[in-house]
C-alpha cells in the first residue's frame, strides 16, 4: 500500500491542523489505519487508529478529546487527523500507517506494515 500524507506545518499553541493520508490500493477499504508520531529523541508511538469499517476507534490517552481519526467513507481511500487544541508536545514527524491484513482490528502498533513518508507539525509556544 503506497501511503501520502499532507497537511502538516507550524502552528500556534491550541491552534489545528488537519493531516490527510491518501491511499493507492482499491483494497484500502477492508485495512485498519493508524496515525504514528516521532519526536526528536523518542521512540514512534501510536496516536490514533480507526477500523477498516470505521466504527471503532483507538486514541492514545494525551491526545483523547482533541484528536479525531476518520476515513471518507464514501470511497474510503483517504483517512484524516483533526487535530485541536495543539500543545508544543504534539511536535513530532507525523505518520500514516496501514495493517495491511484484511478486516483486522486490534490496534496495535506492530500490526502496522506499510508507512507514508511522514509530515512535520510543529507546535510554538
Amino acid at each position: 500500500v503506497q501511503l501520502v500524507e499532507s497537511g502538516g506545518g507550524v502552528v500556534q499553541t491550541g491552534g489545528s491542523l488537519r493531516l490527510s493520508c491518501a491511499a493507492s490500493e482499491r483494497t484500502f477499504g477492508s485495512y485498519s489505519m493508524g496515525w504514528f508520531r516521532q519526536a526528536p529523541g523518542k521512540e514512534r508511538e501510536l496516536v490514533a487508529a480507526i477500523k477498516w469499517a470505521g466504527v471503532s476507534t483507538y486514541y492514545v490517552d494525551s491526545v483523547k478529546g482533541r484528536f479525531t481519526i476518520s476515513r471518507d467513507t464514501a470511497q474510503n481511500a483517504v483517512v484524516y487527523l483533526q487535530m485541536n487544541s495543539l500543545k508544543p508536545e504534539d511536535t513530532a514527524v507525523y505518520y500514516c500507517a496501514a495493517d495491511s491484513t484484511p478486516y483486522r482490528w486490534r490496534a496495535r502498533s506492530d500490526d502496522f506494515d506499510s508507512w507514508g513518508q511522514g509530515t512535520q507539525v510543529t507546535v510554538s509556544s
